[in-house]
């Protein structure tokens, strides 16, 4: 039987490693030639997963994106599967503040698997990249991507009365069709606001985070509910915001309006003045340097760092050089993979991080847990075995740019260009520290297929692999699986991503906006005892 080349199978991102991933899945016996020698699969691979295409003893380590991903716990064969059977994570590597040294991570100029092209290559005979968005101005010289008005909530008390609220101005409903240019009415409700430290680091946090959301350019108006006897006092919070006069905010306890239903019914009129003074904003043409892009990964499969998350990296890399503000979170998630930030990052910047790293593996350590649990089951039978693996792909959604700063979870960054956000890896309290801290669009990447959506901020949902697009239409908003299919490189599919972000900045609205996600997914980090 004749074999077949490696690269129609597998992708191998980078010599020196000891293993590739399958394109498809690869069945036991399938002959395979990597240009050097000939070698069988010992048993069916699944698509995402790992094959050898060299034996590693017991305990050596094992090369992925050029960089250790683990160790193998058993003698691993050319043709093997390599997964959570033989590999592990191993003893912890030292944090460097050193050179980011060699990476198979796919990027513009990096190594070249699965089409991947030199940006010098691919922009020729391209048009330059857009300069400006249709954003809105708001008075105080605020740039938004959306026109909201918001519910913010100071106790889970008070939730039920909120959403009762915003229920009556759903999409469709009279107030609102006479109101093109508003493009809601939310409710971000929460599950705290009581029962804890009337100081400290736990009402801090949510106090930060709400007022990150009071703040936000995409609010036009606020009305701030609470109950009344909560720990997070309506007035003292909402005193904090420090909003411009032409910002209208309301507040509204419900032991004061007499129950429920009456503040039901006093927030609603409340609304229905500022919907009418929102309704009078227009779009104008702004620069792309006032976008702040989120980044966040979900549901990520073993394509995540070889096609979405270097593709997202080469759309923040076109928007900080027109001057523009890209933010990176999930302090857990880059566990490993660090060396690639600081060794881009002045000394004091790099600290900063390798400061926030110990802190969570302390915090972790005194839960009982370690950063190591990871990744996820899902995320493992996509192909993502450990933390190390997960944490090299998803790094690469940062591009080649500088690291700037790093800012705490919430924090709004003084800086442009690349900053990293100090968040927790699960993906709804990231993306809401992300959006507290400014961004005002947000583009999620997925190999799994992870439904969000973050309002007020319109988040861009792209697929890793072509099956996940297909399968879940309505979801993902972009394919960077033709990477994989080869109809296009890294950094073609970089330019298409930026494209559609200046597009939705303008207005254009995401499969996640079309659906109404957007509402449940506002989750403060909880931080402290629950009293």
């Amino acid at each position: 039987m004749t074999a077949t080349p490696l690269d129609r199978v597998a992708i191998r991102l980078h010599p020196d490693d000891d293993v590739a991933v399958a394109r498809s899945e690869v069945l036991a016996g399938t002959e395979i030639d990597d240009g050097s020698r000939t070698f069988a699969a010992g048993s069916d691979v699944p698509a995402g997963h790992k094959i050898a295409v060299r034996a590693v003893a017991a305990g050596g380590p094992v090369r992925k994106y050029g960089q250790r991903i683990g160790v193998a716990t058993s003698p691993i064969a050319a043709g093997d599967h390599v997964h959570t059977h033989n590999l592990a994570v191993g003893p912890p590597a030292a944090h460097t503040t050193g050179p980011a040294g060699e990476t198979g991570v796919p990027s513009a100029d990096g190594p070249a698997p699965v089409g991947t092209a030199s940006r010098a290559a691919t922009s020729s005979g391209t048009s330059p990249p857009a300069t400006t968005f249709a954003g809105i101005v708001r008075p105080d010289g605020r740039i938004a991507t959306r026109n909201y008005i918001g519910i913010l909530t100071s106790v889970n008390c008070s939730a039920t009365a909120a959403r009762l609220i915003a229920d009556r101005f759903r999409p469709g409903s009279d107030l609102l069709a006479q109101h093109p240019d508003v493009d809601g009415v939310v409710a971000l409700t929460h599950g705290s606001g009581c029962g804890m430290a009337v100081s400290g680091d736990g009402l801090s946090l949510l106090r930060r985070t709400i007022t990150g959301y009071a703040r936000h350019p995409n609010f036009a108006g606020l009305l701030v509910l609470g109950l009344g006897c909560e720990v997070n006092q309506v007035d003292s919070l909402a005193e904090g915001f420090d909003l411009p006069p032409s910002t209208p905010v309301h507040t509204m306890t419900i032991q004061a309006l007499g129950g429920t239903r009456a503040t039901v019914d006093e927030g609603v009129a409340r609304i229905r003045e500022m919907v009418g003074a929102a309704a009078e904003v227009r779009r104008r043409p702004v620069p792309v340097s006032e976008l702040v892009l989120g980044l966040n990964c979900g549901g990520s499969d073993a394509y995540s760092g070889i096609t979405a998350n270097p593709a997202l990296g080469v759309a923040a890399d076109l928007l900080i050089a027109q001057g523009g503000t890209a933010v990176l979170g999930e302090t857990p998630e880059i566990h490993g993979a660090e060396h690639l930030l600081t060794g881009r990052a002045d000394p004091a910047v790099a600290e900063a991080l390798l400061e926030r790293v110990r802190w969570w593996e302390s915090y972790v350590e005194a839960s009982g847990g370690s950063l190591d649990n990871n990744p996820s089951p899902g995320n493992k039978a996509g192909g993502l075995t450990t933390i190390l693996e997960k944490s090299l792909g998803a790094v690469a959604k940062a591009g080649t740019s500088r690291l700037q700063q790093v800012v705490g979870y919430a924090e709004r960054p003084t800086r442009r260009g690349l900053v990293f956000m100090d968040t927790p890896g699960y993906d709804p309290v990231s993306v809401t520290g992300i959006v507290a801290g400014g961004a005002n669009v947000v583009c999620f990447t997925t190999g799994r297929g992870s439904v969000f959506g973050c309002k007020p901020a319109p988040s861009l949902k792209l697929a890793t692999n072509s099956e996940v697009y297909r399968r879940m239409p309505d979801d993902m908003d972009i394919n960077c699986g033709s990477i994989l299919d080869g109809d296009e490189t890294v950094e073609q599919a970089g330019r298409r991503i930026f494209d559609a972000v200046v597009a939705v900045a303008s207005g254009r609205r995401t499969l996640s906006e079309e659906l109404g996600v957007g509402d449940n997914e506002f989750v403060p980090w909880q931080l402290g005892a629950v009293l």
